[in-house]
């Protein structure tokens, strides 16, 4: 069958997601991140005292205060600026780290710079651009990616990667092939850390110890159990018979518990940061405690700066006390002494 509709802007793309991933139920179906399968082996006497409890980390040499991403979410349409500014505002109270939304839109339409760049809002917060790994099939090489993170003045560059979102979409990129190579070639010349990761279908052991041979400093690997792709392009579809095609992925992916599993397994020494339904703060605690480095919140960020600074600003303050009472009842006053901590 031939797709006669016409191909969106990248910018109105993104427009469009934005509303979707704020007004629709876009979360995976039928499957969970898999944290319900662990505990905490609860200690009556933790013998430490909650003040001094830390949560704080170093990454790419940068200290936060704790080991939370705010993940790439948005960028590149008129909506997204008020968003990504008071995330910002919110990594820079709190010290943690953001991630901004595919920069590809700003690459094709410098005009949107505006909707993308925070720095003004935080100077001192460690900061991911993000483009899709696909262009570096279509053109995109290092002056491109060093580009991107310049216009940004960001720290580092998160390539995602999302096939089946791709292979949904009418207008999608699916030229996968010799990627990894790409992303090696970029890893070799490039001046700033990159950080590769999936958008929500999780990344398998054998793909963590590919990459991570082709030099990528950090994997994300951005399980299921959180937003589906799958399900925002589904919302997207005018053709019935296409809409059912992505429904049938509702289920899809590597739970977001396993991937950290069988990625620390295989990458023991590796960057790991762990995304992808990670709804409390308790969720949090158990990815770090499975493994992960660092932890992606993107969707509830996302909704509660929607709503207002004050909403997200206390969603981070939720996610880092549940986080600090979690390690003083598991008897960890450091993350180091969390990992392992789990039934």
């Amino acid at each position: 069958m031939h797709d006669e509709r016409p191909e969106r802007s990248t910018p109105s793309r993104k427009a469009e997601h934005l509303r979707i991933n704020i007004e629709r139920d876009v979360d995976g179906k039928g499957v969970s991140a898999g944290f319900e399968a662990y505990a905490f082996a609860h200690r009556a006497l933790p013998e430490i005292d909650l003040a001094g409890v830390d949560t704080s980390t170093c990454f790419f040499g940068r200290r936060l205060a704790a080991p939370l991403l705010i993940s790439c979410m948005t960028g590149g349409a008129p909506e997204a600026t008020r968003i990504n500014r008071r995330l910002a505002r919110v990594a820079a109270h709190h010290g943690l780290a953001m991630g901004l939304g595919s920069g590809r839109a700003l690459l094709e339409s410098p005009q949107t710079l505006e909707s993308f760049d925070v720095r003004a809002d935080a100077p001192e917060i460690l900061l991911f651009a993000n483009l899709g790994a696909v262009q570096l099939n279509k053109g995109y090489g290092v002056l491109e990616c060093r580009r991107l993170v310049e216009m940004l003045k960001a720290d580092a560059l998160a390539l995602h990667l999302n096939p089946l979102q791709e292979a949904l979409q009418p207008e999608g990129d699916t030229c996968f092939r010799g990627l990894l190579a790409r992303i090696a070639e970029l890893c070799a010349a490039a001046d700033f850390p990159i950080v590769v990761k999936e958008v929500g279908w999780g990344i398998g052991p054998d793909d963590v110890r590919a990459l991570f041979e082709a030099g990528v400093a950090a994997v994300d690997v951005a399980g299921a159990g959180g937003t589906s792709w799958s399900e925002v392009e589904r919302h997207r579809i005018a053709e019935p018979w296409r809409a059912r095609v992505a429904g049938a992925f509702a289920a899809w992916g590597i739970p977001t518990a396993q991937a950290i599993v069988d990625a620390r397994s295989v990458a023991p020494e590796g960057t790991l940061i762990a995304s992808g339904g990670i709804r409390t703060g308790l969720d949090a605690a158990k990815a770090l405690a499975l493994g992960a480095d660092l932890v992606g919140i993107a969707g509830p960020f996302l909704r509660a700066a929607d709503e207002s600074l004050e909403k997200a600003l206390e969603l981070a303050c939720e996610y880092i006390e549940t986080l600090r009472i979690a390690m003083f009842c598991a008897g960890a006053s450091t993350l180091r002494d969390l990992r392992g901590r789990l039934d």
